[in-house]
């Protein structure tokens, strides 16, 4: 602390000054021009300041470095380290991550896993407890139910930082004794929600029981009602999840205020970080909204510490954690330097570390599918209208409407217009197998199946014939996991991702280039340019998103609570 008080009085060298640059005050909302001077891994200063090094900032804007509020790094499908270097560049500094992925798969190993994992990478990765393992009652996954004793022990590990979204939100509502005791349990703690679709009384109860935040608004008229009964708003825009238009367009033209928003991705394919950005592509869209440039960066950054009390982070200002930002352009927000703890990010140094072995065979051999054959996918289908989940364009969200199905001999004929989808156990349980018929999806001559599917991850496959359909599963069973493409009776692409069928082991550039490859072959076969192949069939699943939903027990919709 003397180094930071002398530095500030002028009395000593800082290690680093950022001069000339303009200062985005997340304080006063104002961007001033003005020198910030470092010491160790924090701004002593800002004014007029000397350093051992200096860094010429003319021309450009030194911003806080951004957080994401809510994300899972698994739906990267890479480890921690290689995530890190794809959202480091784009200069997001800290994440509130939710390894319920792993988790679901492989318990409390999954866990471990990703907390050693995260001491690989420099950035700052804040883990929260996963609070629904499984989502729910009715979901098969790899690891069974984890209770509040379970969780208890993780209360001394200082890389737990609260409880993760709690999706059970209808067991909330009811003070059901089970989510009450992990509500109890993490009382002095950050709780994150997850309530699409939640309102009136049974959203004020949700509050009532102490949830903090809550990112699942999908339009203005939800997220204003979420604001309004005291949650701190994340604003969600993803791969497949896309709301920050819808919400922020709302905000701004009835003059809402801000202070209680954040940006969070939730779930975003490394393409799309590399393509459009991270945090930054939040900054940049809330700004082409009309949003003004200070209070979005604001959002990004300050909003989101203080919503997790991190007090000394998420702003340029004196004492504050040296995580800043060269901005090149502010509205574009195009990030240039990244100075982390104080010290300014070699990215060619980050770029040539590699992962770490993984050599434990339970992490690297998950997939258990049971024998199956083409007569475990029929569907009975008699002119009669049947339950048809639709897809829902940029969302994850689906819709139900009866419909007759396409039909020969009684049984259920796919096409272009209704493919079949289906849902097989993975896990060595129970070995069950969920068929429906699927619009919106409009694949053509072929299937693609993943072992990616929130959150119970069992294997979910969508196709307009049985035997690409089964020839794709049986692919993933024998690359123990990750996505497969089948056109013709043949395997088009493939992308293994080993660790516990969810993560790959190889590198970020790796895992990019052959899931580019795979976009390109799921747009060929017919998937609309506005469904993300692969994010939105790795959602078909999650029984806790309105509204119908397909599992290893069969069709199940949301909005009633029960199988259909």
């Amino acid at each position: 602390m003397e180094n930071l008080i002398d530095v500030a009085n002028g009395k000593a060298l800082a290690d680093i000054v950022l001069k000339n640059g303009y200062v985005i005050n997340v304080f006063t909302e104002e961007i001033i021009q003005t020198d910030v001077a470092i010491i160790g891994n924090r701004i002593a200063a800002l004014g007029d300041y000397e350093g051992k090094q200096t860094i010429d900032c003319t021309g450009k804007y030194i911003a806080p470095g951004f957080i994401d509020a809510h994300m899972h790094i698994e739906s990267a499908m890479v480890t921690p380290l290689e995530f890190s270097k794809y959202a480091l560049a784009k200069g997001t500094t800290t994440v509130f991550a939710d390894p319920h992925e792993l988790v679901n798969v492989l318990g409390q190993k999954g866990l471990d896993f990703m907390l050693t994992s995260i001491e690989e990478t420099p950035m700052t990765t804040h883990i929260m407890m996963p609070s629904c393992v499984p989502a729910t009652d009715i979901d098969t996954n790899g690891a069974g139910e984890i209770l509040a004793a379970d969780m208890a022990p993780y209360l001394e590990n200082k890389q737990v930082f609260g409880l993760a979204e709690m999706m059970r939100f209808d067991d909330v509502v009811k003070a059901d004794g089970k989510i009450l005791d992990k509500l109890t349990l993490f009382k002095n703690q950050i709780v994150d929600g997850h309530a699409p679709g939640l309102t009136g009384k049974p959203l004020q109860a949700y509050r009532a029981a102490g949830i903090d935040t809550e990112h699942e608004a999908e339009n203005y008229e939800e997220a204003i009602e979420k604001l309004r009964t005291g949650f701190k708003l994340l604003i969600r825009e993803g791969s497949a999840a896309r709301n920050l238009e819808a919400i922020l367009k709302g905000f701004v033209e009835h003059d809402i205020a801000l202070d209680q928003c954040m940006f969070c991705t939730d779930d975003k394919h490394l393409e799309d970080i590399e393509k459009e950005g991270h945090i930054n592509f939040c900054v940049r869209k809330a700004i082409a909204l009309g949003v003004p440039a200070a209070t979005a960066y604001k959002m990004a950054s300050y909003n989101a510490a203080r919503a997790y009390n991190l007090h000394d982070l998420g702003a340029v200002g004196a004492g504050y954690l040296a995580d800043l930002l060269i901005i090149d352009d502010l509205d574009q927000v195009s990030v240039g330097l990244v100075i982390k703890n104080g010290e300014i990010l070699d990215f060619d140094q980050l770029n040539s570390q590699n992962i770490a072995p993984v050599s434990d065979a339970d992490l690297l051999n998950s997939v258990k599918l049971p024998k199956i054959n083409q007569e475990n996918l029929e569907l009975k289908a008699d002119n009669t209208p049947v339950k048809v989940i639709n897809l829902v364009a940029q969302s994850i969200l689906t819709r139900g409407s009866e419909e007759i199905l396409p039909s020969v001999d009684g049984k259920f004929e796919a096409n272009r217009d209704f493919n079949k989808a289906c849902v097989i156990e993975r896990h060595g349980h129970s070995g069950g197998i969920g068929v429906s018929a699927i619009k919106g999806y409009n694949i053509e001559n072929g299937a693609i199946a993943t072992s990616v599917s929130h959150d119970a991850h069992n294997i979910t496959a969508v196709g307009d014939n049985d035997a690409d359909i089964l020839l794709a599963v049986k692919e993933l069973d024998r690359i123990q996991g990750g996505y497969v493409i089948a056109s013709k009776g043949e395997i088009v692409a493939a992308l293994p991702l080993e660790l516990a069928g969810i993560i790959s082991i190889q590198s970020g550039k790796t895992v990019q280039a052959q899931l580019n490859k795979m976009v390109a072959h799921a747009r060929a076969l017919g998937v609309p340019e506005s469904i993300d192949p692969f994010m939105t069939l790795s959602f078909i699943a999650l029984t806790v998103i309105p509204e119908l939903r397909l599992t290893d027990n069969g069709l199940y919709d949301v909005n009633l609570g029960q199988f259909v």
